[in-house]
């Protein structure tokens, strides 16, 4: 009877992972080169975190009624960017902020993060120096990083890219939900300065320096237009939360890709609309060379950009000047932006005069 040949006979050799073009002990090194980063984070509740199959989590006690609140994101075509500066280290703030920023919308505490980073083959150097970065942007918003993944999957990315996306869950009281339904007519928006183009738009400014190609050294406000273009993404998170326990806030919008007249919207009532006066806060450098270089229409800009305010505050007329004194003393730039008005049938719900 003949005997089937041993499939390990027919090769030449026998195959690894790694000849697949995966190191498995170089994300072994990654992990450890990370721990401390994540370690530096640690808060009340972490039950469990990098290193296991799952991050356990316990919400503390100091919530009688908590909802969770999460959000997920990535950084967008801002990457391109790091990958031609070769700079990595504010990318991972970057993707914190897009998530911790959203659930801080509704009033939320972040409570931890868990990142996703991707790539075709593992550069534990540059790894590690977004996920400081993520570690960084996770101290600011005062919540735990306690685990993730990284994925090397060869074939899937171009040498020397990755991809990022990250997940936070907060927690808020439910007496305590921000969801714009106590918005009314007179109340007052206030904005708060953003730290420049955050994570929204890069594709258009990518455009821009495609087309007129930019020296990236030059001079830019004290710095190089490098610096100011990879400038990572504000976190509001500690600021706001402390105005939260000095009074109450109507609504929060967080500006990010559709700007203040796409964002803005999304926490009023369908009855009202918001009047924003473009006088009301300076329009910054960068923007105001971006719109230059590109010949971007103001209409284009105020739906593209965040055009200098990352986070916009509804508060009632009588506490305005508190507000702005509570988020002023937390180190924010405020600016009163405008109020919220009655709404005519069919008009729009964010106009800049």
């Amino acid at each position: 009877m003949n005997q089937p040949k041993s499939i390990h006979r027919t090769q030449a050799r026998s195959l690894s992972y790694c000849d697949a073009g995966v190191k498995i002990d170089e994300a072994d090194v990654l992990i450890e080169r990370i721990k401390p980063f994540a370690k530096k984070t640690m808060r009340d509740g972490v039950l469990a975190g990098i290193g296991g199959f799952g991050a356990l989590f316990e919400v503390p006690n100091k919530y009688h009624e908590p909802v969770l609140v999460s959000s997920t994101d990535g950084v967008g075509t801002k990457l391109k960017l790091a990958f031609h500066f070769n700079r990595h280290d504010t990318v991972g703030q970057d993707l914190v902020a897009m998530s911790v920023n959203d659930i801080l919308v509704q009033g939320a505490e972040p409570l931890f993060f868990l990142d996703y980073f991707a790539c075709g083959k593992l550069n534990v150097e540059i790894a590690a120096r977004v996920v400081n970065g993520i570690a960084a942007g996770c101290k600011l918003a005062g919540c735990a990083l306690i685990g993730g993944e990284t994925a090397e999957m060869p074939g899937m990315y171009p040498d020397g890219e990755y991809d990022l996306a990250g997940f936070a869950v907060g927690a808020i009281e439910k007496s305590k939900i921000i969801d714009g339904s106590k918005i009314s007519a007179g109340d007052i928006l206030l904005g708060l300065a953003s730290s420049g183009i955050h994570s929204n738009g890069y594709a258009l400014v990518r455009k821009i320096i495609e087309q007129e190609k930019p020296d990236m050294q030059a001079n830019f406000a004290g710095s190089s237009l490098a610096n100011a273009l990879m400038a990572p993404s504000r976190i509001y998170v500690k600021s706001i939360l402390q105005l939260m326990q000095q009074l109450p806030i109507k609504g929060i919008a967080h500006i990010t890709g559709g700007g203040l007249i796409g964002n803005v919207p999304r926490v009023l009532p369908e009855r009202l609309c918001a009047e924003l006066d473009h006088r009301a806060w300076p329009f910054p450098p960068l923007f105001a060379w971006l719109q230059k270089l590109g010949g971007i229409t103001d209409a284009e800009m105020y739906r593209v950009f965040n055009c200098g305010i990352g986070m916009v505050v509804i508060v009632s007329a009588k506490h305005e000047k508190i507000a702005i004194d509570v988020l002023s003393t937390a180190g924010e730039e405020v600016w009163t932006l405008g109020r919220v008005h009655q709404r005519n049938i069919g008009s729009a719900q964010a106009i800049i005069v």
